[in-house]
């Protein structure tokens, strides 16, 4: 990255910042900051699934990806969230900010039902602590997230404190102010449809500068 260019913003994101994007759907996401930055060189954006599956699944995202790499952007798939930091083409490296949009374990059961709720718990967990190995010292980490129930019900902030993280604040997530995203499901038959956003916040944190108590009563294999 050019550290000479002009710094360019889009919400919470600086065209100076060295980003990682991670659960890409059609990497509209990522375009979108590329376009307001006018390059996606400070950018690493990653999808869980092979990039043949995304061109079969999701409309756009040929397309999508072909602008992000004449843009600049690094672009790698199939890396899972859980154990991001060991992929090898990521361990080592260290981003300012780590974004994750709207994460999701799959659909196996109704959303409100507890074994459904605990496996989103544990992808987010999980994602948590391998980005807290890959954000700097002053970086933050996103989850974008819905409001309502029943995805209040993964609580989001406990599992950040489990993870050795702070929250820096929670904040409102406006699909708007970003042009040209296009939210997916990710999973399923549906997989390539969006999702009504409605309330939905970003949770930003950081690292923790003290020693967090333990909380009791999160499954043991996390």
């Amino acid at each position: 990255m050019d550290s000479q260019r002009e710094e360019k913003w889009i919400k919470h994101y600086s065209s100076h910042h060295k980003i990682l994007l991670v659960g890409e759907g059609d990497f509209s996401f990522a375009l979108c900051l590329a376009k307001a930055f006018g390059s996606a060189s400070n950018m690493v954006a990653t999808s869980l699934n092979s990039e043949g599956f995304l061109i079969v699944e999701y409309s756009r995202a040929s397309a999508n990806l072909k602008e992000l790499e004449d843009l600049g952007c690094t672009i790698i798939h199939e890396v899972n969230a859980k154990s991001m930091n060991t992929h090898p083409l990521l361990e080592m490296k260290l981003f300012d900010r780590i974004i994750f949009n709207f994460p999701h374990a799959g659909f196996f059961c109704r959303e409100d039902d507890r074994s459904q709720i605990m496996l989103h718990q544990i992808v987010v967990f999980r994602f948590m602590k391998s980005a807290r190995k890959m954000v700097t010292q002053d970086g933050e980490i996103h989850v974008t997230h819905k409001d309502g129930h029943p995805y209040n019900r993964w609580e989001i902030v406990k599992l950040g404190e489990k993870a050795r993280l702070s929250l820096v604040e929670k904040v409102p997530f406006m699909i708007t102010e970003y042009p040209g995203y296009v939210n997916r499901r990710g999973s399923g038959d549906k997989c390539g449809q969006s999702f009504l956003v409605g309330l939905s916040s970003t949770f930003k944190f950081s690292k923790k500068t003290t020693k967090q108590s333990e909380i009791v009563g999160w499954i043991w294999w996390w």
